[in-house]
């Protein structure tokens, strides 16, 4: 019986992971690709004198948009789940409203306008689009940092205390592992959105895959823009369908433990 249910278990994962094996599959054909598709972007732009853009390779552009970010990913998780985790102890939960108002102030700017503030005390290049990117995207993770850990049973917590662990032994064993799917929802909705918005770093001399739209914008070459929109939308795909299947993944665990 055992093994049954795990075999069942082990048929309902991997279906998981195919979506983003076959987006990220399909982002790499087309990055690799779309140097030949001269005759298709010709019917959005016929009378250009060039379709496909070709300041820089696409796998190079990819690397620089998935490097940023990546590097901004990183660090607003780590200030949005700690800052979260800090609020939620009997230590903290004085500077929670602060908290929660700086993490809404981020989305509350545009990003062009973070970005016009930026450029004067960084400089142009990728530091501008870091900083962007970590304002827009702190509110989502310190929200629903927020919200996992308030949801866990107050009575699972004083169980763990009663066991002999300490404050920090719950929060490690106990609740964040119970808050994780939550969480990781946040940081879903936060780093899918940054895909889309690190675009504008090509604005302020962050070169990614937002160069061939600026370029396309600004030389009136729809095939151009269309080039870095369809990446960057093959790109989001395959990290949110990423982010789904571990989701799946998490509940799977959860429900079997």
């Amino acid at each position: 019986m055992r093994s049954s249910v795990h075999r069942s278990q082990q048929v309902g994962v991997k279906p998981q992971w195919m979506r983003p094996a076959c987006w990220a599959l399909l982002l790499l054909i087309s990055v690799l690709g779309m140097p030949y598709l001269d005759a298709i972007f010709r019917w959005v732009e016929p009378n250009a004198r060039q379709v496909i853009y070709s300041r820089a390779e696409f796998y190079t552009l990819l690397g620089r948009h998935v490097f940023v970010v990546g590097v901004a990913a990183i660090v607003t998780i780590s200030l949005g789940v700690l800052a979260g985790i800090a609020v939620t102890r009997q230590w903290g939960r004085d500077f929670l409203p602060l908290v929660g108002q700086v993490a809404s102030l981020g989305q509350t700017f545009p990003p062009v306008a973070v970005l016009a503030l930026a450029v004067p005390v960084l400089g142009f290049g990728t530091l501008p689009i870091i900083v962007a990117l970590l304002l827009y995207g702190l509110l989502p993770i310190v929200r629903n940092t927020l919200a996992g850990l308030k949801d866990v049973d107050a009575s699972i917590k004083q169980a763990a205390l009663a066991m002999g662990m300490t404050p920090w032994q719950v929060l490690r064993r106990v609740e964040l592992p119970l808050a994780t799917p939550v969480i990781l929802a946040g940081v879903r909705t936060s780093v899918t959105i940054n895909i889309a918005t690190a675009a504008l770093g090509a604005t302020v001399g962050a070169s990614n895959l937002g160069d061939p739209i600026i370029a396309g914008i600004v030389n009136g070459n729809m095939a151009y823009v269309l080039q870095g929109a369809l990446l960057i939308a093959l790109l989001a795909l395959a990290v949110d369908s990423l982010f789904d299947a571990l989701q799946q993944r998490l509940d799977l665990r959860l429900s079997s433990s």
